[in-house]
Protein backbone atom coordinates (compact mmCIF):
# COMPACT_ATOMS: atom_id res chain seq x y z
CA UNK A 1 0.00 0.00 0.00
CA UNK A 2 1.49 3.35 -0.85
CA UNK A 3 0.87 6.53 1.14
CA UNK A 4 -1.49 7.83 -1.08
CA UNK A 5 -4.23 4.52 -0.71
CA UNK A 6 -3.44 4.98 2.83
CA UNK A 7 -4.17 7.86 3.12
CA UNK A 8 -7.58 7.22 1.42
CA UNK A 9 -8.25 4.51 3.48
CA UNK A 10 -8.05 6.42 6.53
CA UNK A 11 -9.76 9.19 5.34
CA UNK A 12 -12.23 6.75 4.98
CA UNK A 13 -12.25 5.54 8.64
CA UNK A 14 -12.04 8.70 10.57
CA UNK A 15 -15.12 9.88 8.36
CA UNK A 16 -17.31 7.12 9.96
CA UNK A 17 -15.37 7.42 13.22
CA UNK A 18 -16.85 11.35 12.55
CA UNK A 19 -20.24 10.16 12.17
CA UNK A 20 -20.22 8.13 15.18
CA UNK A 21 -18.95 10.86 17.40
CA UNK A 22 -21.36 13.24 15.84
CA UNK A 23 -24.09 10.85 16.97
CA UNK A 24 -22.39 10.52 20.56
CA UNK A 25 -22.98 14.23 20.75
CA UNK A 26 -26.62 14.70 20.72
CA UNK A 27 -26.69 12.22 24.18
CA UNK A 28 -23.97 14.00 26.26
CA UNK A 29 -23.94 17.69 27.58
CA UNK A 30 -21.96 20.98 26.34
CA UNK A 31 -18.94 20.19 28.41
CA UNK A 32 -18.35 16.20 26.89
CA UNK A 33 -19.13 17.55 23.15
CA UNK A 34 -15.82 19.09 23.52
CA UNK A 35 -14.02 16.02 24.86
CA UNK A 36 -14.85 14.08 21.73
CA UNK A 37 -12.38 16.18 20.00
CA UNK A 38 -10.09 14.79 22.13
CA UNK A 39 -11.66 10.88 21.77
CA UNK A 40 -11.23 11.84 17.62
CA UNK A 41 -7.45 12.57 17.98
CA UNK A 42 -7.30 9.42 20.02
CA UNK A 43 -8.98 7.62 16.72
CA UNK A 44 -6.72 9.00 14.17
CA UNK A 45 -3.74 7.66 16.04
CA UNK A 46 -5.41 4.73 16.45
CA UNK A 47 -6.80 4.06 12.78
CA UNK A 48 -2.38 5.22 11.40
CA UNK A 49 -1.15 2.05 13.77
CA UNK A 50 -4.17 -0.28 13.24
CA UNK A 51 -3.69 0.15 9.19
CA UNK A 52 0.49 0.23 8.90
CA UNK A 53 -0.18 -3.04 11.12
CA UNK A 54 -2.95 -4.49 8.85
CA UNK A 55 -0.46 -3.08 5.76
CA UNK A 56 3.08 -4.71 7.25
CA UNK A 57 4.48 -0.99 7.90
CA UNK A 58 6.86 -0.56 10.67
CA UNK A 59 6.38 3.32 11.52
CA UNK A 60 9.49 3.60 13.68
CA UNK A 61 11.25 2.21 9.98
CA UNK A 62 13.13 4.73 8.16
CA UNK A 63 10.56 5.76 4.53
CA UNK A 64 12.66 4.76 1.72
CA UNK A 65 11.42 6.63 -1.57
CA UNK A 66 12.77 7.12 -5.25
CA UNK A 67 13.95 10.78 -4.24
CA UNK A 68 15.77 9.74 -1.08
CA UNK A 69 17.05 13.52 -0.24
CA UNK A 70 13.23 14.40 0.14
CA UNK A 71 12.51 12.41 3.27
CA UNK A 72 16.25 11.33 3.93
CA UNK A 73 15.93 10.44 8.23
CA UNK A 74 12.27 10.24 8.23
CA UNK A 75 10.17 7.60 9.62
CA UNK A 76 7.12 6.13 7.68
CA UNK A 77 5.00 7.83 11.10
CA UNK A 78 6.62 10.93 10.09
CA UNK A 79 5.58 10.89 6.43
CA UNK A 80 2.08 9.47 6.84
CA UNK A 81 1.58 12.26 9.33
CA UNK A 82 2.64 14.67 7.66
CA UNK A 83 0.34 13.22 4.26
CA UNK A 84 -2.58 12.82 6.51
CA UNK A 85 -2.90 15.40 8.72
CA UNK A 86 -4.51 18.21 6.43
CA UNK A 87 -7.29 14.88 6.27
CA UNK A 88 -7.45 15.05 10.37
CA UNK A 89 -7.50 18.61 10.48
CA UNK A 90 -10.63 18.88 8.16
CA UNK A 91 -12.50 16.32 9.55
CA UNK A 92 -11.88 17.67 13.27
CA UNK A 93 -13.32 21.18 11.73
CA UNK A 94 -16.02 19.93 10.48
CA UNK A 95 -16.53 17.34 14.40
CA UNK A 96 -16.38 20.79 15.69
CA UNK A 97 -19.06 22.72 14.16
CA UNK A 98 -21.03 19.93 13.83
CA UNK A 99 -21.01 19.53 17.78
CA UNK A 100 -21.09 22.88 19.13
CA UNK A 101 -23.86 22.94 16.57
CA UNK A 102 -26.20 21.10 18.30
Amino acid sequence: MNIDEFRAELETRLLIEKQYLTQEASSVNAEERLELLGKFNEKYKELIKRLANENGIDLNEAYSSENSSDSENLSYEQIILGKTMSVYDRLSDDLYEEITNI
